[in-house]
């Protein structure tokens, strides 16, 4: 999709130019050299790299169709319903429900679920959740988004380096940091984090919802998925997320507790908003969750990628 490259393409020179400034207020014009050269091995790093470094800072694991059972069944069968090459399948040791999807390419993407999450929604709710996920490889939105993780979380660890040298005095012979620098930092950090709001825009989730909706079949599981995702996440801190916070983006709903100020530039749309397009796709469909819930307790086949299992017992997760 040239558009989404296209976005890429400026928010690299939007970060890169940043960083460079950073350099700049920091080093002079030595300082903006190093910070330009720094940037272009940065940018190279992280359309290459940046999918392994957010799955090994989450600490995800990779399953197989042994390991992972029926959630990365469940996987399977949205990627071959998607069209799309079969991605890696992680899971994050972590308590809030989320998940995310991360890689440059389809045909090097990952998409990882929280344990949170695999414990707390039913097989339907899973796969409306993953079905999303996939929506964003199949518009190849994660480039842009690692991308953007990669290249925000530098920015704010150089903003929180010059906020610290400007605090305690640092080598002011040999450097630019004081007031200027520690003004600069204030005012970069929220901006580059919101500059990351602003190339993932809100447009592209809710794209994703109606893509992934139309992917795993009911826009109700999706639905009922983001409603459960959105109230357990509020009371769950995300630790790796919030010491991350350029991250956020990645996720189906925002990690972050609030507590920052980094969840001023909100990364997502409003959950009400996004469930209120699906229960409007689900009328053009035809479809209900309740519908769908039913049928399945009452041992019907569903049009799920759990049906046809052959399983006579009631595991406690998807992937158990």
């Amino acid at each position: 999709m040239p558009t989404n490259f296209a976005k890429t393409g400026l928010l690299l020179a939007a970060l890169t130019g940043i960083f460079v400034a950073m350099g700049a207020v920091f080093g002079g014009q030595t300082g903006m050299v190093i910070a330009f050269v720094i940037a272009l091995a940065m940018n190279m790093f992280s359309l290459w790299q940046s999918d392994k470094m957010v799955l090994r800072m989450y600490g995800a694991e990779e399953v197989d169709a042994s390991s992972g059972g029926e959630y990365y069944r469940i996987v399977q069968d949205l990627a071959r319903r998607a069209e799309l090459p079969m991605p890696r399948v992680h899971v994050m040791n972590n308590p809030q429900p989320n998940a995310f999807a991360t890689g440059r390419s389809p045909t090097s993407a990952a998409v990882c679920a929280s344990t949170g999450l695999l414990e707390m929604l039913t097989p339907e709710e899973v796969s409306g959740v993953m079905a999303h996920e996939l929506a964003h490889v199949k518009n190849r939105d994660t480039l842009t988004m690692a991308v953007a993780a990669t290249i925000g979380g530098a920015i704010s660890m150089i903003a929180q380096y010059m906020q610290f040298g400007a605090l305690f005095g640092g080598n002011r012979e040999n450097n630019h940091v004081g007031w200027i620098g520690t003004i600069a930092a204030i005012i970069l950090a929220p901006l580059a984090a919101m500059l990351v709001q602003m190339a993932i825009s809100r447009s592209r989730e809710y794209q994703a919802d109606h893509m992934g909706a139309l992917i795993c079949g009911n826009p109700m599981w999706l639905a009922s998925a983001l409603q459960k995702i959105d109230h357990y996440a509020r009371g769950i801190r995300n630790e790796p997320a919030e010491a991350a916070p350029a991250t956020a983006h990645l996720f189906i709903i925002n990690p972050l507790t609030g507590e920052g100020m980094d969840n001023l530039f909100s990364t997502h749309p409003n959950t009400e908003n996004r469930v209120a397009e699906l229960e409007k796709l689900a009328a053009e469909l035809g479809a209900t969750g309740r519908r769908a819930m039913s049928s399945r307790s009452s041992g019907s086949n569903v049009a799920g990628p759990w049906s046809g299992g052959g399983s006579t017992g009631s595991p406690r997760g998807p992937w158990g």
